[in-house]
């Protein structure tokens, strides 16, 4: 099937003259999740993980994706031409370094200009340009291939109310026009969906799990347009934003309006996030001002209804989780389980929590060899029992109306080997440490990322990911600009310094292929520590309340510190949860948060 897809695009790729057609995973905003409609990478390899990059030539065919994916898309791959190329290992071209290389003198490089970004399309620009070659953007190839293409998503938009979060829109939008001032910027252009969502409190569900609404918005002093599909909006939206002087104009309407934008403006845009055509749109004199969004640190720097809003909101998603974890625990190698029924058992209990809108993410609930895989995803077809013996790894999460979620907890169903409690306990450590940590306002998760790393490379290991990433706020489950890495990777951007009011996921992890995989994920909100003549002090609160398997824990291989950070995160995890619990159900958890 997708060999003959291959062959397919290759007859559209002849009848343009195109030497190569690349194939993001991306929708018209650079979002890092798409819809259905935008899946058209996954269309063309067969690969199904959310991050990659196809490249198809004449003879050729090669998929790019990162050290998340990479026992995935080998299996996904098989049986097909497409090879897999591995990001960031040695050896290894990138994209660019590919096509430099496989484009003719002359050839045509071939790509639907709007899912891809600005800085991105400039950069194979230049590549085109040293070969005299052309470029092609105009059309979506894989549109034309794609007969039973879903539908672009027209869900129903809603508003979130101030509530939830604590500030209105009127006020965001004059925040960020302070920040146009200052940045010489009289136009913005704004196409990042959870940047959008956020500054107009607006959500949706044109993108599973993720409640954003596709629209773009031009901003200037005295004037705000919002391109969106008006199907989606209702009158209250409709009121709302009259009410907050924005015109609704069409979806589509924002490649015109871009090219009305007067030649002497000064356009504040993010060329990481804005499409090629767009920028591509605009007349030839506007002067770009390529910076992140002004939105991108207020949003990820929580206000004080939106912190208060999310300790609630962690509560009711480890009541959750525990009564999961409680009847797993009682219940493995009594009853049948799999690794889907027993994550569509805990997305009920999650359900029952009030406020419930949606899960955050596809649950991972992987078993055994599967959990090596970081992002694996349970098929009817490839789904495993579950026996009273070895690990599952379950990262999940929900949204609320008081915040997003993300944890993961890997359990012991039974016994377990020494190596799987070795290796259990050291990534406990890993994760228990970087909560802990204190440090300089100043730092980013650069800094910090090796008192989680440290442990695993004491023994020559790593794990191929970030430490952690920002969370938003009823919104992307991943969002910049903080996060914990031990290098810098600009296309991720989450090196920023961490401010109080940030949210960051700690969740260090052993994946071994074939064998099992281990996470410990919890989430923490930076906060102010002491000042004084060194400086204000920083320090993380951890909001996750979740019982961490003492089953799968060795004392012996912690410090005395380590294990006081473990016991005060139990006796924490009782407190808030157990009001909540049936007595079975609290008994169960004082023994699994006991003092070790």
């Amino acid at each position: 099937m997708v060999n003959e897809r291959i062959q397919a695009l290759r007859g559209e790729m002849e009848k343009r003259g195109m030497d190569i057609y690349m194939v993001p995973t991306a929708d018209f905003h650079e979002s890092e999740y798409v819809g259905e409609y935008f899946k058209a990478r996954r269309f063309i390899t067969g690969f199904t993980g959310s991050a990659g990059v196809a490249v198809i030539t004449k003879k050729e065919s090669g998929l790019w994706t990162d050290g998340r994916y990479f026992i995935q898309a080998a299996n996904q791959l098989k049986g097909s031409e497409v090879e897999l190329y591995k990001m960031g290992v040695e050896g290894v071209p990138t994209v660019e370094e590919f096509i430099k290389e496989k484009l003719p003198e002359g050839g045509c490089l071939g790509f639907d200009g709007r899912v891809v970004n600005t800085a991105e399309g400039q950069n194979l620009e230049a590549i085109v340009g040293e070969k005299h070659g052309s470029l092609k953007v105009e059309e979506d190839l894989i549109g034309l291939i794609w007969e039973d293409r879903p539908a672009l998503s027209k869900e129903p938009a809603w508003l979130l109310d101030e509530t939830y979060a604590g500030e209105s829109a009127q006020s965001k939008m004059a925040r960020v026009r302070e920040e146009m001032e200052k940045a010489g910027a009289d136009t913005h252009i704004l196409t990042s969906l959870d940047d959008i969502a956020w500054l107009f409190n607006i959500r949706g569900n044109d993108a599973t799990h993720f409640p954003i609404v596709l629209s773009f918005v031009i901003l200037t002093q005295d004037r705000a347009e919002f391109f969106v599909n008006e199907e989606v909006l209702n009158d209250t939206i409709r009121a709302a934003f009259r009410e907050y002087g924005v015109t609704i104009r069409g979806y589509e309407e924002i490649y015109d309006a871009v090219k009305a934008i007067p030649e002497t403006s000064h356009v504040w845009m993010d060329c990481s996030k804005v499409n090629y055509r767009i920028t591509n749109s605009l007349p030839k004199g506007v002067e770009i001002i390529n910076r992140p969004n002004p939105t991108l640190l207020m949003k990820a720097v929580k206000n004080p209804t939106e912190i208060e809003n999310i300790r609630k909101a962690h509560v009711k998603d480890g009541v959750a989780f525990t009564k999961y974890m409680y009847w797993l625990k009682t219940n493995i190698g009594k009853i049948p389980m799999t690794e889907i029924t027993t994550a569509d058992y805990l997305a009920d209990r999650r359900k029952e929590q009030e406020n419930f809108v949606d899960l955050s993410f596809d649950t991972i609930s992987a078993y055994q060899a599967n959990g090596a895989m970081m992002h694996y995803s349970a098929t009817e077809e490839s789904c495993a029992q579950l026996k009273p013996e070895g690990f599952l790894l379950v990262d999940s999460g929900a949204h609320y109306l008081e915040g997003s979620t993300d944890i993961t907890r890997t359990m012991a169903l039974g016994p377990i080997t020494e190596k799987q409690k070795e290796y259990f306990t050291i990534v406990l450590r890993s994760n228990l440490n970087l909560a802990a940590a204190k440090f300089l306002y100043g730092c980013s998760g650069l800094n910090l990322d090796i008192l989680s790393r440290g442990p695993l490379w004491d023994l020559g290991m790593d794990y191929r990911c970030g430490t952690g990433h920002g969370i938003g706020y009823l919104l992307n489950v991943h969002e910049a600009p903080n996060g914990f890495r031990w290098k810098h990777v600009p296309e991720r951007n989450d090196g920023a310094i961490l401010e109080a009011g940030m949210v960051t996921t700690d969740e260090p992890g052993v994946y071994l292929e074939g064998e099992f995989g281990i996470r410990t994920e919890n989430e923490l909100i930076c906060v102010e520590d002491e000042k004084n003549e060194y400086g204000q002090f920083m320090r993380f609160e951890t909001v996750t309340y979740a019982p961490i398997d003492l089953d799968a824990v060795d004392p012996e291989a912690m410090t005395k510190r380590e294990r006081k950070l473990l016991n005060d995160y139990h006796k924490m995890v009782y407190e808030k949860v157990s009001p909540y619990l049936e007595p079975e159900e609290k008994e169960w958890l004082k023994k699994y948060t006991r003092e070790i």
